[in-house]
This record gives structure tokens, C-alpha cells and sequence, in this order.
């Protein structure tokens, strides 16, 4: 399970990474992830695939909830659930901006 509570950092290619929220794998083998709207595909460490799963999932939920409530999507009430989205985008934009604008732009 995550917990947003505590971040934490990971050292890769003597670079040090500052994660938006714990996740369950710090392995820095090369996986892949593929943008479900172009179909673009691109690799990155396993430790920011799971970034970028939670930050698709936090947006999915958070969406979902605005949905619920009939609010506008990253104006509603449910702030504090879009800045975790908000932290994992930014995550990339600093650290993955290739990744970023394949994945997520």
C-alpha cells in the first residue's frame, strides 16, 4: 500500500530523486508504460512507473469523486486529492520531462 503521509528519495544514475509520495518498488529496472490516448510507449525506471501508475490512478479517484459531488474537475472541494495528482505530474515535469510528454502531456 501507499502512504502519502512521508516521502522518501531514491539515488539513480548518481542523481538523487525526490519522490511525491512512497511507493512499493525503489528498483530501478527498465519497464514499460504506454499513453492510453496515443498509444506511444516509452521505458523508465520501475520506481517512477509506480509514480506514474499512482498519479494515473489519484487522478482516476479524483476525478471519480468530483464526478460524485458534480463539481468541475481540479476546482471542486476536493483539493487535497488533486494536489496529490498535481505532485506526482510534478515529479515528471522535473525529474522525466522525455516520459512526461509522451505519458502524460
Amino acid at each position: 500500500s501507499v502512504r502519502l503521509s512521508h516521502m522518501t528519495n531514491i539515488i539513480y544514475k548518481d542523481k538523487k530523486y525526490k519522490l511525491p509520495f512512497v511507493i512499493n518498488s525503489h528498483s530501478t529496472a527498465m519497464v514499460k508504460r504506454t499513453n492510453p490516448f496515443s498509444g506511444e510507449s516509452i521505458d523508465l525506471p520501475c520506481f517512477a512507473a509506480c509514480v506514474y501508475d499512482y498519479t494515473v490512478y489519484l487522478n482516476h479517484m479524483a476525478e471519480k469523486k468530483d464526478a460524485e459531488t458534480g463539481e468541475t474537475p481540479g476546482f471542486s472541494n476536493n483539493q487535497d486529492e488533486w494536489q496529490k495528482v498535481r505532485n506526482g505530474l510534478n515529479f515528471f515535469r522535473q525529474y522525466f520531462a522525455k516520459e512526461y510528454m509522451v505519458l502524460l502531456d
